[in-house]
């Protein structure tokens, strides 16, 4: 008599545990309208063209190695350079300036020059100036035309998705130094 009461109360007893957990799990979410966030306009898609200047060598360098390979690599597998890249309007870089590439990149294939990129663009120009989107992708950098993700952003670039195309400009193998084209499309409200 004394084992069936004891089942079910177990039972019982488990099921008003956890049932309110279950109920709770996604007290944290909560479906929001975006008129009230201030997005009441219509996604846009933009096209932005400008210059990444990486500047290895010299005084004043914007990219800087954080760790050197650990082994002898002929792609540098294993480093880790931080930038901090003008962006301008033409590839020289005394043009215009319309914000930094901030971030780092990092050399992440064995059998070829591949890095993982991870920056901000974050625009000090006009009506983009505190705004940012940002990078994240692989970059083979002897292919003609290299594609990264645009994968958020802030400001102007709010909840901003697309993709940039990279495309050498000038590069200067001994040095490093290099200047990059880049054209990025660019949905955001």
């Amino acid at each position: 008599m004394a084992r069936p009461f004891f089942s079910i109360f177990l039972i019982l007893s488990c099921s008003y545990i956890t049932i309110p957990i279950l109920g709770e799990e996604y007290n944290y979410v909560k479906q929001v309208d975006p008129k009230k966030m201030g997005i009441i306009r219509k996604e846009k898609l933009s096209h932005f063209r400008f210059y990444w200047h990486d500047n290895v060598s010299g005084p004043n360098p914007t990219s800087i190695a954080v760790v050197s390979p650990l082994i002898n690599s002929t792609t540098a597998f294993g480093m880790i350079e931080m930038i901090d890249n003008p962006l301008t309007i033409g590839p020289k870089i005394s043009s215009k300036m319309v914000g930094k590439a901030q971030g780092f990149y990092t050399s992440s294939a064995q059998e070829e020059v591949g890095l993982m990129m991870i920056m901000n663009f974050a625009f000090s120009d006009g009506k983009y100036n505190g705004s940012t989107f940002t990078v994240l992708g692989r970059n083979t950098v002897f292919s003609k035309v290299r594609e990264m993700s645009v994968i958020g952003g802030c400001g102007i670039f709010r909840f901003a998705k697309g993709y940039v195309e990279a495309k050498t400009y000038w590069v200067n193998t001994t040095t490093r130094d290099a200047i990059v084209e880049y054209n990025a499309y660019v949905f955001h409200y």
